[in-house]
C-alpha cells in the first residue's frame, strides 16, 4: 500500500473544488447565455403577437371599409336619376300637382332618396355657405355676397365622410350683394 502524503491528498481536494467552480462558472455563464437566448425570443415573439394583433385591426377596418364604399359605384350612378325626378318634380304645374300619377312619381322619388340616405348618402349644404373648394366645384359667378355660394346649380353629395360628388355652384362675386 501506498501511502500518500498529508499535504498530497489536500492538493488534490483543493483541485477537485477548483474544477468544480470552474464548472459552476461555465454552468453559469451557459445559463446566463440561454437567458439571454430566452429573452431575445419572448420579445421577438412579443412583437410578433403585436404585429398580428396589428395586423388584424388593419384588415377588420380595411374590410369595414370597403363594405362601406363598395357601393359607391352603384350610388353614383343612381344620382343622375335622383336629380332627374327631382328636376321633373320642380317643373311640374301647379294645376297637375294633385293628379295622381305625379303623387306617385313623388313617392319613387322620396323612396329612393330615403334608400340612398340609409347607405350614408347625405346631401351638400351649399346656398348661403362659403365656397369651399373641398364641397363645392364652381361653375360660373353671379351677383351676390363675395364667396359665398348663392346658387346650386347641381346637389353634391357624400358617402358618409367623403365626398361623392361635390355640388356645382354660382359663387357671388361682390357685386349687389347687401350690406348687413
Amino acid at each position: 500500500m501506498i501511502q500518500q502524503e498529508p499535504g498530497e491528498d489536500q492538493t488534490t481536494k483543493v483541485t477537485q473544488e477548483v474544477a468544480e467552480v470552474k464548472e459552476i462558472e461555465l454552468v453559469k455563464k451557459a445559463l446566463a447565455e440561454e437567458k439571454t437566448r430566452a429573452e431575445g425570443y419572448l420579445a421577438s415573439w412579443q412583437r410578433a403577437q403585436a404585429d398580428f394583433v396589428n395586423y388584424k385591426r388593419r384588415t377588420e377596418q380595411n374590410r369595414q371599409e370597403m363594405g362601406k364604399f363598395a357601393n359607391s359605384v352603384l350610388i353614383l350612378s343612381l344620382l343622375p336619376i335622383l336629380d332627374d325626378l327631382e328636376r321633373a318634380l320642380d317643373s311640374v304645374p301647379p294645376r297637375l300637382a294633385k293628379l295622381a300619377w305625379v303623387d306617385g312619381v313623388r313617392l319613387i322619388w322620396r323612396k329612393l332618396r330615403e334608400n340612398l340616405q340609409a347607405q350614408g348618402l347625405t346631401p351638400i349644404v351649399s346656398e348661403g355657405e362659403p365656397f369651399d373648394p373641398n364641397l363645392h366645384e364652381a361653375a360660373m359667378y353671379s351677383k351676390g355676397r363675395e364667396g359665398v355660394v348663392v346658387r346650386e346649380l347641381q346637389k353634391g353629395y357624400k358617402l358618409y365622410d367623403k365626398i361623392l360628388r361635390p355640388a356645382v355652384v354660382a359663387v357671388g362675386n361682390g357685386k349687389g350683394a347687401r350690406k348687413l
